[in-house]
């Protein structure tokens, strides 16, 4: 028996050396999908097609420089529209049926928080690249606490929307000086929050508010609102709004002549290059708050924005290709200190250890408040001057003057 039990063994592990030869053994060789969640379609598509450009981009120079340990990187998109509920689904749908072990992208905030909560379920990471409000990193609003880091699984490269305006606050309290300011936001959870914010800087800052108005996506006519702040008679109006409505807004005040101090937009539709082509004159000389530049000192950032221009033509990308471009490089850089184990878990392991320098800038998880996997970073101010988009401010980076006080006359004619 036990010669026979032997033999069984031996004929056992030469079955298994056989199958191991045929190809059961080998080593993938096949391309590593990891998902992208992006408004491709609808009102905020030119943010999306601008970072899917990115994302494309990056991915170009990964595969051509050798891709993952010899393997090509892929990056499957879907669509989320602009909505949440199209965002939680598109994530689902990329955890379990395109069976992707990480996901990229998330725009807007609200989809953003949507589909975070679907990759918490799934215990899937979720690298945020753009969607700023503040609870996307606060493990309160999923049910964990800050000592939860083992168990969250979001986390986010850009800062979060409570931070935009930080870079703003030397040029408002050193240059501009205002005694009162004007504030105008969509009512989405990015609007809400990010208004919010604002408001406890000017009250830091002692700026008087004098009005906070929100608008409903989809308006049209600004000139009710914009009338109201006209009458206020502001130093400063400060607006938070996406590309087509932030257009509007600029379009709106120059017909008007509402002229105050200064015109400050949040980031958002106020850096894209469609709201210079849709805002025309009235984007003139309108400052706004950014997290990146072309011309800041980062490796790579100018080379970044050549590729771009080169590739795509057009005016270049401002920070949202930034932020999708260096979430393209994070994401090649975890998936290499994987070392073939891209398993979830391993993937999380390695974004929790992840500490490199990107086009966007430096790139580090860490935890502060209530933030939990949250890159911490600098914010400055552009201002359009003469069809480009600048950077004034702080000083010492800028690579033009900021244009102050303002002749709207002369800008506006």
């Amino acid at each position: 028996m036990k010669k026979a039990g032997k033999l069984l063994l031996v004929a056992v592990l030469g079955l298994a050396f056989v199958v191991g030869l045929n190809g059961c053994g080998k080593k993938e060789t096949g391309p590593i999908k990891i998902g992208v969640l992006l408004p491709l379609t609808g009102s905020k598509a030119k943010f999306g097609e601008m970072e899917k450009n990115a994302y494309e981009l990056a991915k170009e120079k990964i595969n051509k420089n050798g891709g993952i340990d010899g393997r090509k990187l892929e990056f499957v998109y879907e669509d989320d529209t602009g909505k949440p509920d199209v965002g939680r689904a598109g994530a689902e749908k990329l955890i379990n049926v395109d069976k992707v072990p990480l996901i990229a992208g998330g725009y807007s905030s609200s989809v953003t928080y949507a589909a975070a909560a679907v990759a918490q379920q799934y215990r899937t990471p979720f690298l945020v690249n753009t969607g700023s409000v503040d609870k996307i990193t606060e493990p309160e609003s999923f049910n964990l606490t800050t000592n939860d880091g083992d168990k969250f699984y979001i986390y986010r490269l850009n800062p979060p929307v409570s931070e935009y305006a930080s870079g703003l606050e030397g040029l408002l309290k050193e240059v501009v000086k205002p005694k009162s300011v004007y504030i105008i936001h969509e009512s989405t959870t990015f609007g809400t929050k990010g208004a919010k914010s604002f408001a406890k800087t000017a009250k830091k800052l002692g700026i008087e508010i004098l009005g906070n108005e929100s608008y409903s996506s989809g308006t049209v006519d600004f000139k009710p609102m914009l009338l109201n702040a006209k009458k206020a008679n502001p130093d400063v109006v400060y607006m938070i709004a996406y590309v087509m409505d932030a257009a509007m807004l600029m379009k709106q005040a120059r017909e008007l002549n509402f002229q105050p101090k200064l015109y400050v937009g949040a980031g958002a539709g106020f850096t894209m290059p469609a709201f210079k082509e849709n805002a025309g004159k009235a984007s003139e000389r309108v400052v706004s708050a950014t997290l990146w530049h072309q011309t800041l000192p980062i490796p790579g950032a100018k080379e970044f924005f050549d590729a771009y221009v080169k590739k795509y033509g057009g005016d270049g990308p401002d920070y949202h290709g930034a932020e999708a471009y260096a979430a393209a490089q994070v994401v090649a850089d975890v998936l290499k200190r994987c070392k073939g184990d891209y398993s979830k878990e391993n993937i999380k392991k390695q974004l929790d250890a992840t500490d490199m320098m990107t086009v966007f800038g430096p790139v580090k998880f860490t935890s502060y408040g209530k933030k939990i996997h949250q890159n911490k970073m600098q914010t400055y101010v552009v201002q359009w001057q003469d069809g480009s988009l600048k950077l004034v401010w702080p000083k010492e980076l800028a690579n033009a003057k900021f244009d102050y006080p303002i002749d709207w006359n002369k800008y506006w004619k």
